[in-house]
């Protein structure tokens, strides 16, 4: 949201009105929700394609796509490359690692290019599933290639290029369309009906296990149960149960797992048991008991500029080291 990004109270505002238009009040009485008192967007939709699925109302079907249409518009128009500070100070510290190490994955649930448009700037890799030549279209072999730097000439057999990443994106992309046959490719400026999103509802734990998302999915539940693993949080809420729950059963069977927390609010979530929920009070309490859990209060643009600057060694540092090593120093 430091970025303009809308919040969920912006979504419902864009989507239903600060005083709720009148497709939306028409809706909300077929569907026997209280649009007045609960600002829920989520729960909202979640009702309303509900009432579709055992009732064909064109009103409903009419108001649910405009208000998807509203979603995409406000997740795709408000990106500027000038504030992604925080985003490349992110993907700068975090993508440069050891040759033996695997490489940064990054799970979100944002729609929007924030990653990508800075990761082009710093001129990084993004591996996100998608053929390296245009048209560009979706395959998760993808995620299994790597990028070397090959010398001109010699026997050398070349080495690993540095700032690549992978990002998954848990619930779609802003500009990830579905054809009619069912192959998913990029495309700028999709419509609502081709665009490959999950949308705010409940309906999206059941979406999470259906192509692309699948991959994404899977590949997140691996690294949960992966040795010597971080797994860094920031911007999230635990508001998805299929993302929070897999995560706090990790935590407590995987002994190798180091789970940072980074929230502007962690102080007041802690405090304030209202403004928690069951995860955050779940994580807090076996932060209490010893689990190896650690939280920052601290917004993503603090937590960016947190993060020590790991980078490699070039050859003349390792000897310099290595020299002062035995020298004592000196």
């Amino acid at each position: 949201m430091a970025v303009g990004g809308p919040s969920m109270k912006d979504l419902w505002e864009a989507a239903i009105g600060k005083k709720p238009s009148e497709g939306a009040a028409s809706t909300a009485k077929a569907i026997n929700y209280d649009v007045n008192s609960q600002n829920n967007i989520e729960e909202f939709l979640s009702k309303a394609e509900a009432y579709l699925q055992v009732k064909d109302d064109t009103t409903v079907k009419g108001f649910v796509d405009s208000c998807k249409n509203v979603i995409l518009n406000k997740c795709s128009t408000f990106l500027d490359v000038s504030n992604l500070q925080a985003h490349k100070t992110f993907l700068h510290r975090l993508s440069r690692r050891r040759v033996r190490d695997p490489r940064l994955k990054i799970f979100t649930t944002n729609y929007d290019l924030c990653f990508e448009q800075a990761a082009s700037t710093l001129g990084g890799v993004v591996i996100d599933g998608f053929s390296f030549t245009p048209p560009r279209h979706y395959d998760p072999r993808y995620f299994s290639y790597d990028i070397i730097r090959r010398p001109r000439g010699g026997e050398d057999q070349g080495n690993y290029l540095e700032g690549v990443f992978h990002l998954y994106k848990l619930h779609g992309s802003i500009n990830w369309a579905r054809s009619a046959s069912g192959a998913i490719f990029e495309k700028t400026n999709p419509s609502p009906d081709e665009t490959c999103l999950i949308y705010p509802a409940r309906g999206k734990y059941q979406q999470s296990f259906l192509p692309p998302h699948l991959e994404s999915m899977s590949q997140y539940l691996a690294v949960l149960r992966e040795p010597n693993t971080c797994i860094i949080v920031t911007g999230f809420g635990f508001n998805d149960d299929h993302l929070s729950e897999p995560l706090r059963a990790a935590v407590i069977s995987n002994p190798h797992l180091r789970l940072i927390i980074a929230d502007p609010s962690t102080v007041t979530r802690e405090s304030e048991k209202v403004n928690a929920n069951r995860y955050w009070q779940e994580f807090f309490s076996l932060s209490k008991d010893g689990e190896d859990i650690w939280f920052l209060n601290a917004t993503f643009q603090e937590f960016a500029k947190l993060i020590p600057d790991l980078k490699s060694l070039t050859p003349a540092d390792k000897l310099l080291k290595t020299i002062q090593g035995i020298t004592g120093g000196k």
